[in-house]
């Protein structure tokens, strides 16, 4: 099982502990990462901008990892949508293929649409398994209540992901969680969004969307949140501070990405999974394992 890992803008410079403990869980299930040098940006953030650009960044990237004969796993969802969107509509656009292409050639690259994204939790899903991901757990997380949050571009647009599963009513990241022992908790608002797209355009709007999320699962006495993109990490985490201040609460809600937790019910030390990089500060929920 080989990928070739895309790292995107974000997970870099805010995610770095996803990015840790993915690498970590993916050598214990025998999923090999290969590092890619030339892939650059994947485009999300010029396409309300310049779609054209977008569009070139983008298949610039997949054809990177065709040159590799390699599929790409991401470990950010606008980066697995952004690059599978594109994808898919050059495998159906002919002529916008052949347009995007003679622009590659200048830079000596030539898409040619036999390359497949995922991103790295369905990889765990589809390609590793339930059973085999359970045949590897260590360390059960009996006892502990997860909140799971989806967050917009996993399962959306559900087309390009061919409907993998339901996107108004999904499992996989439920039933990912369960399998290490821990309990699901659903709330209310569960679907929404982290609100980190228009974080930049309107605060109030953005850090009100996640506090209302962060409301609903308190009320539940979860004990974390758990999720998969760097930009939701972001503001369930870094900026929980921020809206505890803003709208005069105290959440104090641990928020781990899913390779983390994975990675606790493998065995693998906590901070050899980036725990210690995370803004609330986990050991209360480490201390309840045993850690």
């Amino acid at each position: 099982m080989k990928y070739a890992l895309f790292l995107g803008c974000l997970a870099p410079v805010m995610g770095r502990q996803f990015e840790l403990s993915a690498r970590k869980v993916a050598e214990a299930l025998g999923v090999e990462l290969v590092d890619v040098e030339d892939f650059a940006c994947c485009g999300f953030p010029l396409r309300s901008v310049n779609e054209e650009t977008a569009l070139l960044l983008s298949t610039r990237d997949l054809s990177i990892a065709e040159g590799k004969s390699l599929d790409i796993c991401t470990i950010c969802t606008g980066c697995a949508s952004t690059l599978a969107e594109t994808n898919k509509e050059l495998s159906h656009d002919h002529e916008l293929r052949e347009k995007v292409n003679e622009k590659l050639q200048k830079v000596g690259r030539t898409y040619k649409g036999k390359v497949t994204v995922k991103h790295f939790v369905r990889v765990l899903y589809e390609d590793v398994g339930l059973e085999k991901i359970k045949s590897q757990i260590k360390n059960p997380l009996e006892g502990l209540k997860l909140a799971s949050h989806y967050g917009c571009h996993y399962l959306k647009p559900s087309d390009v992901f061919n409907k993998f599963e339901d996107p108004e009513v999904p499992r996989s990241l439920d039933q990912l969680i369960s399998v290490l022992g821990a309990e699901t908790v659903e709330y209310e608002d569960k679907m929404h969004c982290c609100g980190g797209v228009i974080l930049d355009i309107d605060d109030n709007i953005a850090l009100a969307m996640a506090q209302r999320k962060l409301e609903h699962i308190s009320a539940m006495d979860a004990d974390a949140m758990v999720l998969m993109c760097p930009l939701c990490g972001s503001m369930y985490d870094r900026n929980q501070r921020v809206i505890e201040r803003r709208f005069n609460a105290a959440y104090n809600l641990p928020v781990l990405f899913y390779t983390q937790i994975l990675g606790l019910a493998l065995g693998i030390d906590p901070k050899g999974l980036g725990l210690d990089m995370n803004r609330v500060k986990t050991s209360d929920l480490l201390s309840k394992l045993g850690f």
